[in-house]
């Protein structure tokens, strides 16, 4: 059942919290403390975040793509000692022409699943999460994924320490795709590395690039590696905390009709348990 221990008196560490808990009202935790909440990939809060990407410089004719993310996480305990925590990521895609006399193409990829399972009383500040990503064939064109089912494992380490402004971890995964529908077969790698500078009020300095490989493609054209980073702030609409950023990142390396800039922009909702 989903975690609801909403009304006790704040008498945990901050790692308590985040990783264990969302066992205090959000109320009452102070805009810093909310802010690490929402870094945490594996933290026990229920929340909604609109992630979205525009890709400049997309594909032979230097177009604009845009990815919105939609990306909700719901957290399950299982156990005193165990949490599940599902992450979604329903991609809604604007992807342009490719060639002349084509058209742009509107609509859904293929959706991630993945569930995290992961202690419910981290030690030291130390957070992990371990389990499997499933990747489902949502695709509504075949301009924008595959229609084949994929599977694989993902893992997610991060350290979070109360006093201490820096979080800072990463999140890795594989996916492969399985049995022999409509579609391009696939083997994808993605690694995030991401770490935060929190000051008092909420406001954060961010840096989260997505590493991604395509193990499929010749050489010189798996890897897409890119550099940046931007800044998020904690804010309230009434009571419900929301968390919203900004950031650049520029590909240092890329496939030769990869996007040369991403400009990412996020709003999470965060909701109370």
């Amino acid at each position: 059942m989903i975690h609801r221990r909403t009304r006790r008196i704040v008498a945990y560490s901050i790692v308590a919290v985040l990783a264990s808990g969302g066992s205090v009202a959000h109320a009452e935790l102070s805009e810093e403390e909310l802010a690490k909440l929402a870094q945490n990939p594996v933290g026990n809060l229920i929340s909604l975040p609109f992630q979205n990407n525009t890709n400049l410089n997309y594909g032979p004719l230097k177009e604009t793509q845009n990815i919105l993310n939609i990306q909700p996480v719901i957290p399950f305990d299982i156990s005193p000692e165990w949490n599940i925590i599902t992450r979604t990521i329903i991609p809604v895609i604007s992807q342009p022409a490719l060639f002349d006399g084509d058209s742009r193409v509107n609509g859904v990829g293929p959706t991630q699943l993945s569930a995290f399972l992961s202690p419910a009383d981290p030690k030291g500040g130390v957070i992990w999460g371990a389990g499997a990503i499933a990747q489902m064939p949502t695709t509504s064109d075949s301009a924008l994924g595959s229609y084949r089912w994929g599977f694989g494992p993902t893992f997610v380490l991060l350290h979070l320490a109360h006093g201490d402004p820096w979080v800072y971890g990463f999140l890795v995964y594989n996916v492969w795709s399985v049995g022999t529908g409509a579609g391009d077969s696939y083997n994808n790698f993605l690694l995030q590395p991401f770490v935060n500078y929190n000051f008092a009020g909420g406001l954060y300095l961010t840096s989260a690039p997505i590493l991604t490989a395509d193990w499929k493609a010749a050489g010189s054209q798996q890897w897409t590696v890119p550099l940046g980073g931007g800044v998020g702030k904690i804010f309230h609409l009434g009571k419900l905390p929301v968390n919203a950023q900004i950031s650049a990142y520029y590909n240092v390396i890329k496939p030769d009709f990869g996007p040369n800039w991403q400009i990412r922009a996020q709003v999470q909702l965060m909701f109370p348990k």
